[in-house]
């Protein structure tokens, strides 16, 4: 079977329809294999505007949905994520080139978010706040914000959705998701279980949950419309340049997830067997295209040489190529795009001193599908490509002595999305996560830089963007805040001591 006529069977067995996956426009390539898959249909600037409209229409009703019965809704998605959990993570294989493990482990973060909006849905709470008014009350209210525009990446193509659309929904707003034009068929899929939830769920609005595919047109359009609330988006910091102020000058709101230069550092104490596991994951897993992926790498002086020779081995030793053929750890890069991208930044690293260990295409005998072998630069010191983010298996090694310039060092770089130190000291723990420690929005201890679990708000700083996706309270970016102060008393003393009689 090829991988056309295998996703062709996962999206028939969802009850897609072919007509949106065939005879279009956008042209589907797997990565895996360099093969057509998919012509997808696309949308109009003029449909982004009707699926808006309906999606106000859709809005005046949900939001007067009791909030515990529309986290029904997405309890239904989880059981229905449940069921179709391999069709779905296959697809994610398929499109995104992700090895099983991890196509299934993104479905799971579905699944896992579903529950912790499920349960969200009965704590949407505010505060009863003191006031210096005798005979009131000063409160505050949580209300659902309006249309929720969400547009992901390539590299997690079905998770990013879920957790916006999870906590939009029992929030009480619709959604309109707009994927990367290397994504759609995942989409498409998603869409397909969603509305499996939506037949059970009954009476749902209609234009609560949409999808559009296609190019910067779409998304644009998306930006601008005034009556999109609130603007979702991940993706690099480039495209965040540019939805981030469209989306202000119309005085919308914005969750920017961008992107991430990881760094971790290494202490005389640590853990190497730990260290190693973690960082080769981190590196090298999803072939370098994630954005918590692991990008540099501060060991200390007194254990350089002893994990670095290691990591050297584990790169050379690493299985590259196929997964749906064969068991390996690190699949294909997105594109040629992204292989180029690769090969200047090594380029880039020897022309400034870097020691380059593995780098450059690994020949699966697919012509148009781009494997590489992860690539470790030791540098001299943190300079030229290093301190930007490429999106691919590239880790960057360097040495230091002294663990203050090793922080400063780490936090020397645009974007401030995930960080981790491996020590067993904790004088080093607590400074690594004080506020004199690092800038980033995840800061982890004894694990690498990916992974993150749904119960944290994920996201991160400076240039990543500021928002922050998923768990803990991020709920509230989803939400509109009301405070009220009620006067039950006969008297009307004004607040501050200020006089006004009449």
């Amino acid at each position: 079977m090829t991988l056309a006529q295998d996703a062709k069977s996962i999206l028939d067995s969802l009850g897609v329809d072919p007509a949106l996956y065939t005879g279009g426009t956008l042209t589907k390539i797997s990565p895996m294999t360099g093969e057509e898959i998919a012509a997808l249909p696309e949308n109009t600037a003029e449909d982004t505007a009707a699926a808006v409209a309906r999606a106000r229409a859709a809005f005046k009703e949900w939001r007067m949905v009791p909030a515990p019965k529309r986290g029904e809704l997405v309890r239904l998605l989880g059981e229905e994520l449940r069921t179709h959990k391999e069709a779905l993570g296959r697809m994610v294989s398929i499109e995104a080139g992700k090895i099983p493990s991890e196509g299934l482990g993104e479905v799971q973060e579905m699944i896992d978010i579903c529950d912790f909006a499920t349960g969200l849905s009965r704590q949407l709470y505010g505060l009863t706040i003191a006031t210096e008014r005798p005979g009131h009350r000063m409160m505050e209210q949580w209300h659902p914000l309006g249309v929720v525009g969400i547009i992901s990446a390539f590299n997690f193509p079905v998770a990013v959705w879920s957790w916006n659309a999870a906590l939009a929904l029992v929030c009480g707003n619709p959604v309109i998701w707009k994927p990367s034009e290397k994504s759609p068929l995942t989409a498409l899929a998603s869409m397909a279980i969603l509305q499996k939830a939506l037949d059970r769920f009954g009476d749902a609005p209609e234009g609560l949950a949409q999808l559009l595919i296609g190019g910067a047109d779409v998304g644009n359009a998306l930006v601008e419309d005034p009556d999109v609330a609130l603007v979702s988006a991940t993706g690099s910091t480039r495209m965040g340049r540019i939805v981030g102020p469209k989306v202000a000058e119309r005085f919308g709101r914005c969750i920017l997830e961008l992107g991430g230069n990881n760094a971790g550092i290494v202490c005389p104490s640590a853990d190497l067997d730990m260290t190693l596991r973690a960082v080769a994951f981190g590196a090298m897993g999803t072939a370098g295209q994630r954005c918590t992926s692991q990008r540099r790498l501060f060991v200390h002086a007194d254990v350089y040489d002893d994990l670095v020779p290691r990591l050297v081995k584990a790169y050379e030793s690493v299985s590259v190529g196929n997964p749906l053929e064969a068991n390996h750890l690190v699949g294909p890069l997105i594109d040629k795009d992204a292989f180029d991208g690769m090969e200047k930044a090594l380029s880039d690293a020897k022309a400034v001193g870097g020691t380059v260990h593995g780098g450059g295409r690994v020949d699966t005998g697919a012509e148009s599908a781009y494997y590489a072998r992860p690539a470790l630069v030791e540098m001299p010191e943190q300079s030229g490509p290093m301190l930007h983010e490429t999106f691919a298996p590239i880790l960057y090694v360097t040495k230091y002595t002294d663990f203050d310039a090793a922080i400063e060092a780490q936090n020397a770089v645009g974007a401030g999305l995930s960080s981790c130190i491996f020590t067993l000291n904790v004088r080093e723990t607590e400074q690594f996560l004080s506020a004199a420690g690092s800038d980033c929005g995840i800061a982890n201890v004894n694990i690498g830089t990916s992974g993150a679990e749904i119960g944290g708000a994920f996201g991160g700083e400076k240039e990543t963007g500021g928002g922050r996706e998923s768990g803990s309270d991020a709920w509230k970016g989803y939400m509109r805040r009301a405070t009220n102060t009620v006067n039950y008393s006969s008297q009307l003393p004004l607040a501050q001591g200020v006089v006004f009689d009449i």
